[in-house]
């Protein structure tokens, strides 16, 4: 990518919201909210069997005789493609080249409790719910499997014809000694557990067939291109002709990234009927269609010298993918790739399998395999620190990579941009006054409280930005102020505010005088939308490459204007350009748009950016807690966070993210789990029974920055959307356990409920 000027004064400033105005005044416009004359309702009928062969489908003539009812269909009614088609669900790589196919109804098979196999369309909901009621599968029930390790034996399988269930396997220098340099060796089999993504708002769609086979279809996604791409195979229409908008989006986390089947299915009844077909789930579908996250199965041996020098790192990873392997198959693959953390670990080797179960499909969710490295990797220092006697920050401290060892190729074959993990450690540590936690700690431990005190620390680093190319264009309108289109989408992030910052600060205007356009593939050329912490990185740097070629294209005419070389002008300064000596000869973008008018154009500039790579964000998190040490209930009181991602652009939108994914990084520690029955059932489908904090339940996050600059891209800028969500789920897990230590407890898998930690306590007393 081109060197692009950016101003140093547009880093740095908190800058309200631009769009919070319309959602604080109930003006957002999420599919739900849109008026749609003549919309029927959708309504799948899904599988209460978690594994079993279909004989039939009963009760579809009966549900196209209810009122209302417009159109009743099974996947051989649509003419749908056999399966989803790769490059959206299903994700090419690995083993997947074997017939793990989803079909997009199901119909001989059904695999997991919720996979749809029909579909009801009426003229209101209500109609299409009482139809749905009356169509049912007579199947026969199959032997289930919802454990990985089980899975993986293959004695079930979901998929015969394949003869396994095993969909991805990668190894790196497993059948080398790497811990043969050691003095002490620590073990750990550690669960990740099965996690429910849960935005506010749920998966929904609607599809508007227009004249000469034409379709809007507005999606809640975060990347309504790729939704277009998958929409052209099955409405047979040219990509031009199908307009997707992705309005405000109620959170995404990575969930949104897939291309539904019920999307495809929507969209193909639509075109058979001729009308506008809408659907958006109910919660407790959402809680079993929509994917999953997390979901590992780890092992861990670490070995080090007596002084506390970590030599080498042996990791082992099985994830449960669900039912069918779709980009969830590949995290444990990231996770392997990140297992070094932040440590210079000379040696390390790893192996790892993805399987399919009878479960909910596996897909990204916040952090998307980088939470799972940092979960197992800081509790593996832990154990190192309690089994050589050392304090866990000292611990760490030694193990650190030199700031002056950037860029850094781990063991594991990451190359790390840039990183000063030391600062971020040390801040944190200030910020809590560690000593005095450790003080307090001894004192209550000494008085033998039934209240334990523990302190958790966690450090981490994780890959943002993944190399990927983004576009953008900037228009100068005629009254002078700009428009920015940009490939990426915003689902709370503050992208509007973010990228009119920087076209503004670039322009010399304010940026309430840029407008941000997005997610509508009939006003954006391309996109690749918004996931992996990207959107500022690569759709930032491209933003500012166009907005600086505006410049130089206007800094031309404005010399043709003024009458003086193009080295005789100043600026943008105050919204145009000045002459150098006489500033009172001077040229705005109003009169700068109207001459390229003039002259037969536009002052525009459009493209696509070079690959600006992937960075490296960092950070350090302290946790305190207090343990029941009679009821196992865990309270959190501190959550200290410190997080370097980069360049600021604006630190209200960074607080912002990192408060959001502290959040969900708690509920992952303390609070939530996907939980199924020996059958199969899900038993955490709703959220009278998936646990969820509340504000009551979070302290007030304490959260600073250090800011190491990257060298990958022009802004300097590392991701921050899924920092919050690596380091403070073992950061707390920590705590948790630090609290019980001195009563000989080691470990506690996620989330630590007090049922758990009773347990563990009681285990722990056992023994003694």
């Amino acid at each position: 990518m081109a060197a692009v000027t950016i101003p140093p004064s547009t880093f740095g400033i908190p800058a309200l919201r631009t769009e919070d105005p319309r959602f604080l005044r109930g003006e957002a416009r999420y599919v739900e909210n849109l008026e749609i004359p003549g919309a029927l309702r959708a309504v799948f009928v899904r599988s209460i069997f978690a594994h079993a062969v279909v004989e039939s489908v009963e009760g579809l003539e009966i549900a196209r005789a209810m009122p209302g009812v417009v159109g009743v269909y099974t996947g051989s009614d649509l003419d749908l493609p056999h399966q989803l088609a790769a490059g959206s669900v299903e994700v090419p790589g690995g083993d997947l080249d074997r017939p793990f196919e989803r079909p997009i109804l199901a119909s001989e098979r059904l695999r997991y409790v919720g996979e749809p196999f029909a579909v009801v369309v009426a003229e209101t909901l209500g109609q299409a719910l009482d139809a749905a009621e009356e169509i049912h599968a007579i199947a026969e029930p199959l032997p289930v499997v919802i454990d990985p390790e089980m899975a993986a034996t293959g004695d079930v399988l979901l998929f015969p014809e394949t003869g396994t269930n095993i969909a991805t396997r990668f190894e790196q220098r497993w059948d080398e000694d790497v811990l043969a340099g050691a003095e002490v060796t620590v073990r750990g089999r550690f669960v990740n557990q099965r996690v429910a993504p849960v935005p506010m708002e749920m998966n929904a769609i609607a599809v508007i067939p227009e004249a000469d086979r034409r379709y809007t279809v507005w999606v809640s996604s975060q990347v309504p291109f790729d939704v277009r791409s998958d929409l052209v195979d099955v409405l047979g229409a040219d990509r031009s002709h199908i307009r997707v908008i992705a309005p405000d989006v109620g959170g995404g986390f990575g969930a949104k990234v897939p291309t539904y089947p019920e999307f495809l299915v929507v969209a193909k009844a639509a075109q058979v009927l001729g009308r506008p077909v809408r659907w958006a789930e109910s919660r407790s579908e959402s809680m079993i269609s929509m994917t999953h996250g997390r979901s590992q199965v780890q092992w861990i041996e670490l070995g080090a010298r007596r002084d506390g020098t970590i030599t080498g790192l042996r990791f082992e990873v099985l994830t449960n993918v669900g039912a069918y392997p779709q980009l969830g198959a590949f995290m444990g693959q990231t996770t392997a790739e990140m297992i070094s953390g932040v440590y210079a670990i000379g040696d390390i080797a790893f192996r790892g399998r993805s399987v399919v179960t009878n479960v909910t499909p596996l897909g990204a969710y916040r952090g998307a395999g980088r939470p799972e490295a940092a979960a197992a990797i800081e509790r593996a220092v832990d154990l190192l620190a309690v089994e050589l006697g050392m304090d866990p920050a000292a611990l760490r401290r030694r193990n650190l990579i030199a700031p002056d060892a950037f860029p850094f190729r781990t063991a594991a074959g990451t190359e790390y941009d840039s990183g000063d993990y030391g600062a971020a450690l040390d801040r944190a540590l200030e910020l809590a006054e560690y000593p005095a936690l450790r003080s307090e700690q001894a004192d209550r431990r000494a008085r033998g409280d039934r209240t334990a005190m523990g302190i958790g620390l966690a450090t981490y680093v994780e890959i943002t930005g993944f190399p990927t190319k983004e576009f953008a264009r900037v228009d100068i309108e005629p009254d002078g102020s700009a428009t920015a289109y940009v490939g990426t989408t915003s689902f709370g992030q503050g992208h509007e505010t973010a990228f009119a910052q920087l076209v503004g600060g670039i322009l010399a205007i304010e940026h309430t005088d840029v407008r941000v356009v997005h997610s509508d593939t009939a006003l954006v050329e391309r996109g690749q939308g918004s996931w992996g912490s990207r959107s500022l990185q690569a759709g930032g740097s491209v933003l500012v490459a166009r907005a600086d070629e505006v410049v130089d294209r206007a800094k031309a005419l404005a010399a043709v204007v003024l009458e003086v070389d193009v080295a005789d002008l100043e600026g943008p300064v105050d919204g145009g350009f000045r002459v150098l000596g006489a500033p009172e000869r001077s040229i705005g973008w109003r009169e700068l748009a109207e001459r390229a008018q003039t002259d037969g154009g536009a002052l525009s500039s459009k493209g696509v950016s070079v690959d600006p790579g992937a960075t490296f964000p960092f950070g350090a998190h302290v946790a305190v807690v207090d343990v029941d040490l009679e009821t196992g209930d865990v309270r959190l009181n501190r959550l200290i966070a410190v997080d370097d991602c980069g360049r600021i652009l604006n630190p209200m939108l960074v607080r912002g993210q990192q408060h959001g994914g502290l959040a969900q990084g708690v509920a992952q520690a303390l609070f939530e789990e996907v939980r199924l029955d020996e059958a199969g059932n899900p038993i955490t489908s709703t959220l009278m029974t998936y646990l969820m904090p509340s504000a009551a339940e979070l302290p007030s996050f304490e959260c600073a920055n250090t800011e190491t600059p990257t060298p990958v891209n022009p802004l300097g800028a590392k991701g921050i959307g899924e920092s919050g969500s690596i380091g403070s789920t073992p950061a707390v897990q920590n705590a948790v356990v630090d609290a019980l230590a001195h009563l000989g407890v080691r470990h506690i898998d996620l989330p630590c409920s007090p049922e758990r930690v009773w347990s563990a306590i009681a285990a722990a007393a056992a023994e003694r």
